[in-house]
């Protein structure tokens, strides 16, 4: 059994949803790939899809310079799905008329379902359902040969079908959460009409590649920068399932992790999965090369260089080795060939890049197919703890971005001991799971306070909590207020050094997750 035989296309117009469409087809349990919408023919064909989808786009089909696609796709035998913008792609190959509204129409709307046979089949015991519009062009005549399958108040041709081929065509977007029967639509969409086996699972992830990396890497060695983190966990233990003890993880210990971090991740890759691991305490020396230092991107840059470094001493020491691995995965992968180009980068990220080409690495990158939530399912299909695989993402930097200002062993301490509270009571009141990030800010400011009979003034710490799928956007918290009185009172009273809790209750964007 190959998990890839079983397939899905997605031509991406450069919607900000491609990469949820993506997700919806895998929580169906079938394999996906995003490619951008000018992708050569001939890599098409080689994909050999059992279905593909059209995703929605900014543009508009009738504008000159509108991103198209190779019509050749319709003649390859296999059913198309066309969302928003792929819809007036459809609409246009198949002879319809597209034009501009009158009025955009975004947000919700009620779609009303005259056909469910296939593609809303079982969706809506009422025939209509909730669905989420997003659009600034009409339909205006319905192709030869389509009849409508849905519509809305303001679009009364809202979906449609060739009467006769399969190909369907939708005006709203099924990947968000908007439109809560989307993930049935998708599933109708890629094993009802495309026919593919469900066979994409974390279990069947796993024991491909096993193979894989055994057919890769043979009898070589491969080393590892085990952060502990979930996605360097994972990779971590699932090349030791393959391998055995031609692995050797080194886990840097730089002095800017979280409370007990450091000893959690020697304890279980260690001991519980006796796994061959190189423990380097280089705390003095990134201490040392952060010494004065505010800015935030000069902080990740010597934080970075440091850690190629230290990396690369331990290679030597320990090597050689033919491979590196690395926990790249699937939307650093998007990114890199996205239809609209590579993003702006906001912040420098730490990774171990550029170790490749100074040491002669291959890379081996068994990660590189999965999303975020993929990655933790296979984690704990692994057997790796559910509290490190289900912990909150944590920046490569650590907390030296957490410190604004300048980065000092006692500003460490005050701020490693104020996060631990805070996320203790986080675990407690039962939130911890229901938030996408949380932890605590160590301002370069001090504030007037009263303890006892006594003026103090001291450190302000800013807390904060975000819910988010992806981290792509992200709104506050809203954490109930003895909660957020707890965590105030426990680190005010607990912690020497704070006397002023904030609440940070800024969304991204404008915001960004992290402060610095």
């Amino acid at each position: 059994m190959n998990i890839h035989d079983e397939k899905i296309l997605i031509l991406d117009f450069g919607s900000q949803y491609t990469q949820l469409i993506a997700r919806r087809i895998r929580e169906a349990r079938v394999y996906c790939e995003i490619h951008p919408c000018t992708v050569d023919f001939n890599k098409i064909e080689e994909f050999e899809p059992k279905g593909i989808i059209l995703s929605g786009g900014p543009g508009s089909v009738y504008a000159e310079d509108s991103p198209q696609v190779d019509e050749r796709i319709f003649d390859m035998g296999v059913p198309v799905l066309g969302i928003c913008y792929g819809m007036q792609i459809i609409c246009k190959h198949f002879g319809g008329v597209v034009s501009r509204s009158a009025e955009r129409e975004y947000g919700r709307s009620e779609l009303h379902i005259n056909n469910d046979t296939d593609l809303f089949r079982g969706v809506s015991s009422e025939d209509k359902i909730t669905v989420w519009m997003s659009h600034g062009d009409k339909l205006d005549s319905m192709p030869e040969n389509f009849s409508v399958i849905g519509y809305t108040k303001n679009a009364p041709i809202a979906a449609m079908k060739h009467i006769s081929r399969p190909f369907y065509a939708i005006q709203f977007h099924p990947e968000v959460v908007h439109t809560p029967k989307g993930s049935e639509i998708f599933r109708n969409f890629v094993v009802d009409i495309c026919g593919c086996k469900q066979i994409w699972t974390s279990g069947n992830f796993i024991h491909t590649e096993i193979d894989k990396i055994r057919e890769i890497v043979g009898d070589k060695r491969v080393l590892c920068a085990l952060s502990g983190g979930v996605d360097s966990s994972v990779v971590a233990v699932l090349l030791h399932e393959a391998i055995g003890s031609n692995l050797t993880c080194v886990f840097v210990d730089n002095g800017l992790l979280r409370k007990g971090e450091a000893d959690d991740v020697v304890k279980t890759f260690r001991d519980s999965f006796s796994i061959n691991l190189v423990h380097v305490d280089a705390r003095k020396r990134f201490l040392n090369v952060l010494k004065g230092v505010t800015d935030p991107e000069e902080k990740r840059k010597k934080i970075g260089n440091t850690f190629i470094e230290v990396f690369e001493e331990e290679a030597v020491k320990h090597g050689p080795f033919e491979f590196l691995a690395q926990g790249t995965l699937y939307p650093d992968v998007i990114e890199s060939v996205s239809f609209k180009g590579p993003s702006a980068t906001i912040k420098t990220h730490h990774n171990v890049g550029g170790l490749p080409e100074r040491m002669n690495f291959s890379l081996i990158e068994p990660l590189r197919e999965l999303f975020k939530d993929e990655v933790r399912k296979v984690g704990l299909e692994l057997g790796i703890p559910e509290k490190m695989i289900m912990r909150h993402p944590f920046p490569g930097p650590g907390l030296a971005i957490r410190i604004l200002g300048e980065v000092t062993e006692d500003r460490l301490a005050i701020l490693r001991l104020a996060d631990a509270i805070a996320i203790n009571e986080i675990k407690g009141a039962g939130l911890y799971n229901e938030i996408w990030q949380a932890f605590s800010v160590l301002l370069p400011v001090q504030s007037v306070g009263v303890m006892g009979d006594n003026r103090t003034y001291e450190n302000v710490l800013a807390f904060r909590a975000v819910s988010s799928v992806d981290g792509m956007t992200a709104d506050w918290s809203r954490i109930p207020y003895e909660v957020l009185g707890s965590i105030s009172n426990r680190i005010i009273n607990e912690v020497q050094g704070i006397n002023r809790v904030v609440y940070d209750i800024s969304s991204k964007p404008p915001a960004t997750i992290e402060w610095e």
